[in-house]
């Protein structure tokens, strides 16, 4: 149990990247807490936004992976998991006539909150005690038999979970559940590259399939298994695809990294190693 909390990247995470915390609102009740790692030269840095009961480090591995091949992991290219996937999209759809985004990873996310068929209850998540709204999120995840890892990325998101107060927990739960939808008219011209899994997950067939209509053309990144967190027990696979889906970027002002750090030779290297492939539509 708590294999991950306790491993030695965790904790180098946690001694070399320091959390910044922003207060985003005049009376400071609205607090942001990040993880900023990588060249500051660049202008262009990728955003990780995590799902319902993920907090910002629960993508420590994409963190040191990425910022070790020289990129800047931090708003121009956003990876969204789950909630944070459909949050990524609104921002986009929100500020198309003035971009402020210019690429989306879409990890295990949704368009439409209607496939939770919650809406009726978003407005009284805020009258609930905490560990009621808890059970909700545990509810979704995986009580199956899972291998080691995905069974040590469980726990650490259980662990997650448990560091959230009610009022996070209660706004996370009601921007998922209430009545909302992508406008994909608005960010068609955004480059999108759609990561699922194969295996079981929050995430329906029916809601797959939508994703795959909204963004004909998007890139699409499967992986076999990893279940809700494949960025914690499949990070190599997933970072591999968060690279290729960058590429394109290099030698332009949107690139997140120094095209000196990572030549394409050397993409095409990793992912003949670890043997998996990209379907391109």
């Amino acid at each position: 149990m708590g294999e991950i909390k306790v491993s030695p990247d965790y904790n180098w995470f946690r001694g070399t990247v320091p959390l910044k915390k922003i207060i985003v609102d005049d009376d400071d009740s609205k607090i942001w807490s990040l993880y900023d790692a990588g060249p500051r030269s660049i202008r262009c840095p990728l955003i990780f936004l995590p799902p319902v009961s993920g907090t910002a480090d629960v993508f420590f591995r994409q963190i040191l992976a990425l910022t070790g091949w020289g990129y800047r992991v931090i708003a121009v290219h956003l990876f969204g998991a789950s909630l944070g996937g459909f949050l990524a999209q609104k921002f986009a759809e929100y500020t198309h006539k003035s971009p402020r985004v210019h690429s989306l990873i879409l990890c295990n996310s949704f368009s439409d909150t209607s496939i939770f068929n919650q809406t009726w209850t978003a407005n009284s998540f805020w009258l609930m005690p905490a560990f009621m709204l808890k059970k909700i999120v545990l509810g979704n995840f995986s009580s199956g038999p899972v291998d080691p890892m995905m069974a040590d990325a469980i726990d650490f998101m259980v662990d997650r979970l448990e560091s959230l107060g009610q009022s996070e927990l209660a706004s996370r739960l009601t921007l998922n559940c209430q009545n909302s939808y992508v406008e994909p008219h608005k960010i068609r011209d955004i480059p999108v590259t759609i990561m699922d899994v194969f295996d079981q997950s929050a995430l329906s067939t029916e809601a797959k399939e939508e994703m795959y209509k909204l963004y004909p053309n998007a890139r699409r990144a499967h992986l076999k298994t990893g279940g809700n967190f494949p960025y914690l027990c499949r990070s190599a696979e997933v970072n591999l695809y968060v690279q290729i889906h960058l590429l394109q970027f290099h030698g332009t002002k949107y690139a997140a990294i120094d095209p000196s750090m990572v030549s394409a030779e050397e993409l095409e290297v990793q992912k003949g190693s670890l043997g998996i492939n990209q379907e391109e539509q």
